[in-house]
């Protein structure tokens, strides 16, 4: 078998005179496999994404929370800190995530139905799972 390139197995490597020398990165690129399906990973990752199932609130709960945003209405300017557990929908599939703000309360606004904190974080009262502080050891004597 060697006989048939004894005339060009001792020839030096060819390089051209007019095109330059592929980078070794560049070559070995060519040889890299690719995705056939594009975008196929980022959906699996995002199907495998976990995400809460929002919780709804029986009457005596919403009242129970009404009371305390009512309670929190009247000691607005008293600079109380409380955290707010509220649900925050996925914006890209079924569910959410439950998220807790800290902070003092700047504003209810019954028009929007929003709970305004003072570093401006806005919370949808329709969305709050709990409001907690120091302010509602009056309310829950027994809590």
């Amino acid at each position: 078998m060697s006989e048939r390139y004894d005339d060009i197995i001792d020839l030096p490597h060819h390089v051209s005179a007019t095109h330059p020398q592929m980078a070794r990165l560049d070559r070995a690129a060519q040889f890299a496999p690719f995705a056939a399906l594009t975008g196929y990973e980022a959906a699996v990752e995002e199907m495998a994404r976990l995400t809460d199932r929002h919780i709804e609130l029986d009457e005596s709960a919403k009242a129970a929370l009404d009371e305390r945003l009512q309670f929190l209405q009247g000691h607005i300017g008293d600079e109380t800190e409380v955290t707010i557990t509220y649900f925050m929908p996925d914006k890209k599939k079924v569910g959410g995530a439950y998220i807790e703000a800290s902070g003092t309360v700047k504003k209810i606004d019954g028009y929007e139905r929003a709970v305004i904190m003072c570093d401006g974080t806005k919370i949808p009262i329709d969305e709050i799972l709990q409001i907690e502080g120091n302010l509602f050891r009056f309310l829950d004597p027994f809590a």
